[in-house]
């Protein structure tokens, strides 16, 4: 209508000029002329396609940069989405290995993983970072955390009219190690107590958990008195008597699936004959391997290193008086019996000194002591040389009922206690810092994506 009127002016104008310079001839012909421009303008101003065009014209850089972004913003996206798979994948692997070896390397743990991603540490402007805990979010105060951050500069295609910088695209992901591997475990499936800490005894297991296969109801494990228990996690089959005493990083569990016996299909060589008769160390001697019958006596004035190796102690037993020093790297002391009755026992006493290591490769890699799985359940051993007594490597005495009080609160290293029953008399601390010595594990470890 807008239009059409400001043609029609447009006409009127031009007519009254038309009449004013010819007369009548003029007079009809600018009414001819007046109709022609009043329906050309009116076309032509009614027609608004050519305003389209140049709108579209103008504004054709913008829709093309718009459709630029959302191109790079789709390469982003999935570049971001595979990058947050590496993270994930990264932190898991993160969490699991320091829960199993206390591995300080996790930036390179979590870089071996990545990289099969296609994000490997260093390549292609790509980082990754471990954090333990995370440098931020709600699990930041927990040591059982890990935080992998990957980040990687991406070009930009379509949407340099927006900018020439390149936009950094970052995947960050938190594991948290649950469950944990045992380095303490109670055999037994029935017994009362399977697990027992008493007195003012306490207990630490650093990293690791404490576990009972025994499915007594109310006392599968059983901390009295002031006795105190501090532990990654614990965990029965039965029920626990005492919780409220125990400080755990993931709780207290009953009524848990048994953990299998990780060495059941490990057996030693067989061995025959007699090396030594009823050996007893008085002063500063060094042993090699071999069939020690009626025992090995340590006397508080000796001090016996153990050369790498197997010993059979046929019958009798391993008595460290207190005093004794024994020391000894890649040996396995094995208990048993040649007759089938009589088996060999240990028992060491407080204030020895004794340090041993298991060997970390052959048949019997990674077990300190073998108790012989034909000797009677409940075999007493006596393991109570306190802080003076460091293990690394596993303690197996599957018929054993084991008495403890070993290991100092300052050496964190690999310590695995498996028995029919254990009875802790006095402070002891554990570890799994077993990442070399060819130790089993004992149970499986998960991580858990929290973030």
């Amino acid at each position: 209508m807008k239009e059409r009127e400001l043609a029609g002016g447009v006409c009127d104008r031009l007519c009254s000029e038309g009449r004013a310079a010819g007369g009548a001839g003029g007079l009809r012909s600018s009414r001819i002329w007046c109709g022609l421009i009043r329906c050309s303008l009116g076309r032509l101003l009614a027609d608004d396609s050519g305003n389209y065009l140049t709108i579209t014209a103008v504004l054709m850089p913008v829709l093309i940069g718009f459709a630029g972004l959302a191109t790079d913003a789709g390469l982003w996206l999935y570049a971001h989405q595979t990058m947050q798979a590496a993270a994930d994948s990264g932190a898991v692997s993160a969490a699991t290995a320091y829960a199993v070896s206390n591995a300080n390397n996790l930036s390179t743990q979590a870089s071996a993983v990545t990289s099969s991603y296609g994000y490997s540490r260093g390549v292609n402007g790509v980082t990754v970072t471990a954090n333990r805990p995370p440098a931020s979010g709600p699990h930041a105060s927990s040591s059982d955390a890990i935080e992998v951050i990957v980040q990687q500069p991406q070009r930009r295609f379509l949407s340099v009219l927006w900018g020439s910088g390149q936009v950094n695209v970052q995947a960050r992901s938190v594991a948290l190690a649950n469950g944990g591997l045992a380095c303490v475990l109670a055999l037994d499936g029935t017994a009362s107590g399977a697990i027992t800490a008493q007195g003012s005894t306490n207990v630490g297991l650093n990293g690791c958990r404490m576990f009972s296969n025994s499915n007594s109801p109310t006392s599968s494990i059983v901390d009295g008195g002031s006795a105190t228990v501090s532990a990654y996690s614990v965990g029965a089959v039965g029920g626990i008597s005492g919780a409220s005493a125990m400080t755990t990083a993931m709780g207290v569990t009953t009524g848990d699936s048994p953990l299998p016996d990780p060495y059941a299909g490990v057996s030693y060589p067989s061995y025959s004959g007699c090396d030594q008769h009823n050996y007893t160390a008085k002063t500063t001697v060094t042993l090699n391997p071999g069939v020690y019958c009626g025992g090995i006596a340590l006397n508080a004035s000796a001090n016996v290193t153990l050369n790498p190796g197997i010993y059979y102690l046929d019958q009798g037993s391993l008595s460290v008086n207190g005093g004794a020093t024994l020391t000894g790297t890649g040996v396995t002391l094995v208990f048993t019996s040649s007759k089938g009755s009589n088996y060999a026992t240990a028992t060491i006493n407080g204030g020895a000194t004794v340090n041993l290591s298991a060997p970390t490769s052959g048949p019997l890699s990674g077990i300190l002591m073998f108790g012989d799985r034909s000797m009677p359940t409940g075999t007493t051993f006596k393991l109570d040389g306190g802080s003076n007594q460091v293990f690394s490597g596993a303690v197996y005495l599957p018929k054993g009922a084991t008495d403890y009080a070993g290991g100092a609160s300052s050496t964190y290293t690999c310590t695995q206690l498996i028995s029919d029953t254990i009875t802790f008399t006095g402070s002891s601390n554990f570890a799994i810092n077993c990442g070399s010595q060819g130790t089993k594990p004992i149970g499986s470890m998960t991580a858990q994506l929290v973030e």
